[in-house]
């Protein structure tokens, strides 16, 4: 069977990512896997701040499962064989590795749109991806946008 990965950040997009990488599977007969990965949290000097930053990725890990849950059962409902995960790390970096480790045969992931000069300071999960990625990455577009404005923006980058 067919593996596609399907990395979401619950941003906007994720929906329709999640759709797309839906689509696919059960175009491919394919299983589905969402993924969330949460950055690495702030590592601090104080005894304070260190327990604060645990409590905090506690309460995110609790309330990603809730949401990769919910997502799961909706997709089941509709027929899809899915599973999630999640993982705590750099994005890319963890989108790259669990893709090698289970050999998938797609990765389906958003495009946020950022500025050329935000993806030369900051960098681009989808860029590495795209880039790195051990089989074919199905790119979704931002969805809403209007053409002046998207020309407006390219035209910026």
């Amino acid at each position: 069977m067919k593996t596609i990965l399907v990395p979401i950040d619950f941003s906007a997009i994720a929906g329709l990512v999640v759709a797309a990488g839906a689509t696919l599977a059960s175009a491919q007969n394919a299983r589905l896997i969402l993924l969330h990965v949460r950055p690495p949290s702030v590592v601090t000097d104080s005894e304070l701040g260190t327990r604060m930053s645990t409590e905090y990725a506690a309460a995110v890990t609790a309330e990603t499962v809730r949401r990769l849950s919910g997502l799961e059962d909706e997709l089941r409902a509709q027929g899809v064989t899915v599973e999630t995960r999640h993982l705590a790390g750099l994005p890319g970096r963890c989108i790259l590795d669990l893709a090698r480790t289970l050999g998938v045969d797609y990765i389906v992931l958003g495009s946020h749109g950022h500025s050329a000069l935000y993806e030369l300071v900051v960098g681009s999960t989808t860029s590495r991806v795209i880039k790195y990625a051990p089989c074919p990455v199905v790119v979704v577009p931002q969805a809403g946008k209007p053409a002046a404005e998207l020309s407006a923006q390219s035209a910026h980058d």
